[in-house]
């Protein structure tokens, strides 16, 4: 049985689209829009579909880039505010496990920052496999494994409310942990990256960009911190394209 709140996403869905209307939080905004832009780019436009879209933000970002962008989210606050943003847009609630897509529809399937969120990611990299066409890329944004392991770095503090965060213990067990801050109340996951990588080896899929990006603006301070202690990553994969066939 699913958790009916989703990890808290249900019950923080209003802080969510509230704070995401000034343009996103700094990981989206001053670390990962521009590499997880320019990498879209490259693909030269298609079908797009964005896994765990919020409210939209990142399909409207897209579609200057000549993509025609499905959002898909299990929160129905989400879903009704990004349709509320993008009336001409397309956005589905379900769920990441179980996508309600045919086999190969789409050239580019995206999680930006919520495979952290899912509880069956497993899972929900076979569907996102599924559900790309030959040659198309997964093109992932996602926390760091040593950054959600705070064992790593021993005592550290969360960045936005200087909140201590309590070690794992260790980096090779998986758990689920509730952060809180501005008015959000949500679960995220520690997995270990090998989990990660395993997943998308398993679909047969290549890896063809890994980065821990660094952010290209913000204020110093933040920026600061940020380099002292990075937490995010970026990975593309490719599902190999269809070999020609041959004419007798």
């Amino acid at each position: 049985m699913r958790d009916a709140d989703e990890n808290g996403w249900v019950s923080s869905a209003e802080a969510w689209i509230t704070r995401s209307a000034d343009g996103g939080d700094f990981s989206r905004r001053h670390v990962l829009d521009t590499p997880m832009l320019a990498r879209a780019e490259a693909l030269g436009g298609g079908d797009a579909l964005d896994i765990g879209c919020g409210e939209g933000r990142f399909c409207r970002m897209l579609q200057p880039l000549g993509f025609q962008t499905t959002g898909l989210d299990p929160v129905p606050a989400m879903v009704s505010a990004a349709q509320q943003q993008d009336p001409d847009g397309t956005y589905v609630q379900g769920f990441a496990e179980a996508l309600p897509f045919s086999d190969a529809s789409f050239d580019l399937v995206m999680s930006y920052l919520s495979l952290i969120d899912i509880d069956d990611a497993e899972t929900a990299i076979a569907e996102m496999a599924r559900a790309l066409r030959p040659g198309g890329r997964i093109l992932v944004a996602n926390l760091s494994s040593f950054a959600t392991s705070s064992y790593m770095f021993g005592k550290r503090r969360c960045a936005e409310t200087g909140e201590q965060l309590r070690p794992l213990g260790h980096y090779l067990r998986t758990e689920k942990m509730w952060f809180a801050w501005d008015g959000l109340r949500v679960q995220n996951w520690h997995r270990p990256l090998s989990h990660y990588m395993q997943w998308f080896i398993a679909q047969g899929l290549m890896l063809t960009h890994f980065d821990e990006p660094q952010p290209t603006t913000g204020p110093a301070e933040r920026i600061a911190s940020y380099q002292e202690m990075p937490y995010l990553m970026m990975m593309e994969w490719q599902k190999p394209p269809k070999a020609p066939q041959n004419i007798e």
